[in-house]
């Protein structure tokens, strides 16, 4: 089913891009690609069961809920998407096959499939676009006031992939800069019960991935992207254990960060 050229989204359905906690004084922006997982209604569900939008396929699970506990502890801004990733990633550049996926792990996505330019566009400009432009808005607007900036991208990951399960509990993943990465990995570590990741299970890459090198690497700016197993945060009261421990530990690390660099 196609929407219209000219419109996809209704005046009366959500906006594609939330502000949490707009006025934080914390340096980091978290920001969440992946954290709503809504569909508009001229694209029909894009013809995927009910169920299948509630899975990893369609987003991030958790990662809103834990966005917004952080920024409060952090008292930091958190921006997020809220259409899924079905409908388009947020974190992929227009022009990857990824961008809008005709397949979710292994479950067909009839809407996207052969797709109309003018279908591909309208995601691209009234979702993808208004998102990454009110990143780049509030990144622009602590430039200006001469306020220091890290960029936080929030991800989720589910604890099994194609039957294969994935024995981390926390992921930190970089492209060209690891430096923050290292640091906040380094303090994950010492917590001793976890297993954290170092780029995997996933990694950024310019193939691939948009936020961080167009946010982040293009501006110099000091980033991580943080994934964390879904099983951990789908419940509340994980929710608040991680956002509790990042609270405490990417604090830390920046300062070690800052540090390094006088």
């Amino acid at each position: 089913m196609s929407a219209r050229p000219d419109k996809l989204l209704a005046a009366d359905e959500p906006a594609p891009v939330s502000i949490y906690n707009a006025g934080g004084q914390s340096p980091f922006l978290l920001v969440g690609d992946h954290a709503g997982n809504l569909i508009p209604r001229a694209l029909g569900r894009l013809g995927v069961a009910e169920a299948e939008l509630q899975r990893h396929i369609a987003w991030d699970i958790g990662i809103a809920a834990l966005g917004r506990l952080l920024a409060d502890a952090l008292d930091a801004t958190f921006i997020r998407q809220n259409y899924s990733r079905l409908v388009i990633d947020c974190n992929r550049s227009l022009d990857v096959a990824s961008s809008i996926p005709d397949i979710g792990e292994r479950t067909l996505i009839p809407g996207n499939i052969d797709m109309s330019e003018a279908n591909r566009a309208a995601r691209a400009t009234e979702i993808f676009w208004p998102y990454h432009n009110r990143i780049e808005a509030e990144l622009d607007r602590r430039l200006r006031a001469g306020r220091a900036a890290a960029l936080i991208p929030l991800h989720s990951f589910t604890p099994v992939f194609k039957d294969v399960a994935r024995r981390w509990h926390i992921a930190v993943l970089y492209n060209r800069d690891p430096r923050f990465a290292q640091r906040l990995k380094a303090l994950l570590d010492a917590e001793r019960e976890l297993v954290v990741g170092d780029n995997e299970p996933y990694t950024v890459n310019d193939a691939t991935d948009f936020t961080v090198p167009a946010h982040a690497e293009r501006c110099g700016l000091h980033h991580v992207l943080i994934e964390i197993r879904q099983d951990l945060i789908a419940n509340q009261d994980g929710q608040q254990r991680w956002a509790a421990r990042l609270a405490r530990l990417l604090p830390l690390a920046y300062q070690q960060l800052l540090a390094a660099e006088i």
